[in-house]
């Protein structure tokens, strides 16, 4: 390298050390390559003390608080308890306490990742600068992330809210979340909250879930509903005000609404989960001639963008903006940066989760997308009632739906019931290998698992040939044999 005090020649330049940027970095000098890893905050990134660590621990306390509640049907009695939610924020603290050292400042430098604190702003279309340190690279790779989306509203900017990271601060469980959002992140932190103590109500000028399939996202919504979250669809809200230590949120138009005049709902505490917008307004990634958009830096299949130099990965490209996208992204550009292999992302083979009770959770295409781009198609369904591991647990709600192609080719999978997140696995490795659907049948799985009903839905795809005539014929005339 070149004088450290000022001026830096590594192979790889990171810039963002969270889902994406870390992995990157690791990577990179595994391979022995000097490598830069520039950071403004803290290690480990949103993932890490305001994402996916942070949100999992929280709903895991309310997960344990629903547990004692429902303990009844399994004869399960116990005295009334409470919830003690310093002790809750403890945990969530405790969970990423323990994850932070695999995402520490002293692990990477003893990987020999020379990390950089400051604010990255491209000066050239070869050169980074952060803080007194000018970074001469031979690759860039941006992993900035995203950041929460503020809507606009009128009287929001003095009215206290919330971001989802914002709420794994909290030490009190607020007494009424509103929550402007139904996305995957404002149904996940509504259930949560709903079950620590809170009453729910949840906003939402669309569809929730829009993207999912919306067959199994409403056995997600009324199983929500069941439990006291209130949903209000295809609200437009005129304006949010603080009313001394309350917030109220003034609705112009709900879909359930009585009439077509005003409503009023107050609350606690306001929750803004109306979805991310890419973290790209320091980078000034003109002065690079790397181009970006609304959804974020565009980049090819390759994950390069419009500067060969420069790749773009997980939440600031745009698309599934979850951790396991960004690194999967990580593994490819650097393959691409230092081998110069050929390389290209498949973003159907990626996995998307709501992590509600039930989950939901999908891959692939969806059914309307299946039959637009192959036509006929088969739809392959196995319901939870009919798996015994979910029998034994009383956890018989949702199933699973797998959409094939004619010959049998899996294009989408869908699973909303207890274990999704962790199925769903098996269906973005067939998608992602191209499997056909008698792999899937032909699978041995453990007995009794959730895992059952992906082989009894694949099973079903042979069921009609089976009971064919000419079936009966074959096995009619092998009988002469003995």
């Amino acid at each position: 390298m070149a004088d450290e005090n000022s001026e830096l020649t590594p192979d790889l330049c990171v810039i963002g050390a969270g889902a994406g940027g870390l992995p990157a970095a690791a990577a990179g000098a595994a391979m022995g390559v000097p490598v830069v890893l520039i950071e403004k905050g803290r290690m480990g990134g949103q993932r890490l003390a305001g994402g996916a660590v942070a949100s999992k621990a929280l709903l895991a306390a309310a997960q344990h608080a629903d547990a004692v509640r429902s303990g009844m049907r399994f004869g399960v009695k116990s005295v009334r308890s409470g919830i003690d939610f310093a002790v809750v924020n403890a945990h969530l603290r405790g969970a990423i306490e323990a994850i932070a050292p695999q995402e520490s400042a002293e692990r990477f430098i003893g990987l020999g990742v020379r990390l950089v604190t400051g604010t990255a702003r491209f000066k050239d279309a070869n050169t980074v600068a952060a803080g007194d340190l000018v970074i001469k690279a031979r690759r860039f790779i941006v992993a900035t992330g995203s950041l929460p989306l503020i809507p606009t509203i009128p009287g929001l900017s003095e009215t206290p809210y919330l971001t989802p990271e914002m709420t794994f601060d909290l030490t009190d469980c607020p007494r009424h979340l509103i929550v402007i959002g139904a996305g995957r992140i404002g149904l996940e932190l509504a259930q949560t909250f709903r079950r620590l103590g809170s009453d729910v109500t949840v906003l939402e000028a669309a569809v929730p879930l829009k993207r999912e399939d919306r067959e199994c996202t409403q056995v997600v919504l009324d199983a929500l509903a069941r439990e006291g979250v209130k949903l209000r669809t295809g609200v437009q809200i005129a304006q949010v005000r603080r009313v001394l230590a309350r917030v109220q949120v003034v609705l112009a138009k709900a879909d359930d609404a009585a009439t077509d005049g005003e409503m009023t709902i107050e609350g606690s505490h306001l929750l803004l989960a109306a979805g991310r917008r890419p973290n790209i307004d320091d980078l000034d990634l003109d002065a690079a001639g790397v181009r970006h958009g609304p959804d974020g830096i565009i980049v090819d299949r390759g994950l390069r963008t419009t500067n060969n130099n420069v790749y773009a990965i997980g939440d600031v490209i745009g698309g599934p903006r979850f951790a396991h996208a960004a690194g999967h992204h990580a593994g490819l550009v650097v393959r691409n940066a230092l081998f110069r292999r050929p390389v290209a992302i498949d973003q159907h083979a990626v996995a998307r989760i709501t992590f509600t009770d039930p989950e939901l959770a999908q891959v692939g295409l969806l059914e309307d997308e299946a039959r637009a781009r192959a036509g006929a198609i088969r739809i392959l369904r196995w319901p939870y009632c009919e798996n015994d591991r979910a029998v034994t647990a009383a956890a018989t709600d949702g199933h699973i739906k797998v959409i094939t192609d004619r010959r049998g080719a899996v294009l989408g999978a869908t699973i909303v019931g207890p274990a999704a997140s962790e199925n769903i696995a098996i269906w973005a490795l067939a998608i992602g290998q191209k499997l056909n659907i008698a792999a899937l049948a032909g699978l041995v799985v453990p007995y009794p698992t959730y895992a059952e009903a992906a082989k009894r839905a694949a099973i079903t795809y042979f069921m009609g040939g089976l009971t064919s005539s000419r079936v009966r014929r074959i096995i009619g005339w092998l009988r002469r044999f003995g």
